[in-house]
């Protein structure tokens, strides 16, 4: 049997790879913070310890049995995280951090300890680095329905189209509605967050209210 200590060594680091993540996740205020990523990766790393010492006691030629079905358990896991809101998908980078961490926790537990830290530096970077590199390149987007209410939509729906071609957004399902005294222009866009903010100060003045919904793309 391994020695206590080096057990220790091994939960005590995949404890405390876990954790750096889970503080990752709960300042982005996403599921899954400190408490359960550290204990996704002590669980997975005393699984991999457990099957190992439990084939050596009991003869059993296979180590690993124990250990593989975490692949298949957590899976449930991370699909508890992922939810259908407002016509996106949100969730799947948290559950992808949950698989991701059970590996670790796996690496952890089985000693190699280089191998995990390894793995975990690559995973804090892909969930707090390549955000920026997906803001700079536009590829976080959200399809959102655009509602602006004004009292004058002929002078205001040429600059509607300059603004958006100058960010190169295409609008879908333009439209414009009079509702008594008030005109209503209505158009879905894909745009980036900051994209929303540009077009909101842009676009807001006395006069004119504007509402950005997140929205169903419908299917062509």
């Amino acid at each position: 049997m391994l020695p206590l200590t080096t057990i220790t060594y091994r939960l005590l680091w995949a404890a405390l790879l876990g954790s750096l993540i889970g503080f990752e996740r709960s300042v982005r205020k996403r599921p899954a913070g400190m408490r359960t990523s550290m204990c996704i990766c002590v669980g997975a790393a005393l699984f991999t310890i457990l099957s190992s010492e439990i084939a050596k006691a009991t003869g059993d030629p296979s180590t690993t049995r124990i250990a593989s079905n975490i692949v298949q358990g957590i899976g449930f896991l991370g699909a508890g995280v992922i939810l259908r809101e407002r016509g996106s998908v949100v969730g799947l980078t948290t559950a992808a951090a949950i698989f991701s961490e059970a590996a670790i926790g796996m690496g952890a537990g089985a000693g190699m300890y280089r191998v995990s830290g390894i793995a975990f530096a690559i995973v804090l970077f892909t969930l707090a680095g390549l955000i920026y590199v997906e803001d700079a390149l536009k590829l976080n987007c959200r399809y959102m329905l655009f509602r602006i209410t004004t009292n004058n939509a002929v002078d205001l729906v040429p600059e509607v189209h300059h603004i958006f071609k100058d960010q190169n957004i295409r609008l879908d399902n333009f439209q414009v509605n009079v509702t008594g005294d008030k005109q209503v222009i209505q158009f879905d866009a894909d745009v980036t967050q900051r994209q929303q903010g540009h077009l909101l100060a842009a676009l807001t003045r006395p006069g004119i209210s504007v509402e950005m919904l997140p929205v169903e793309r419908q299917s062509e």
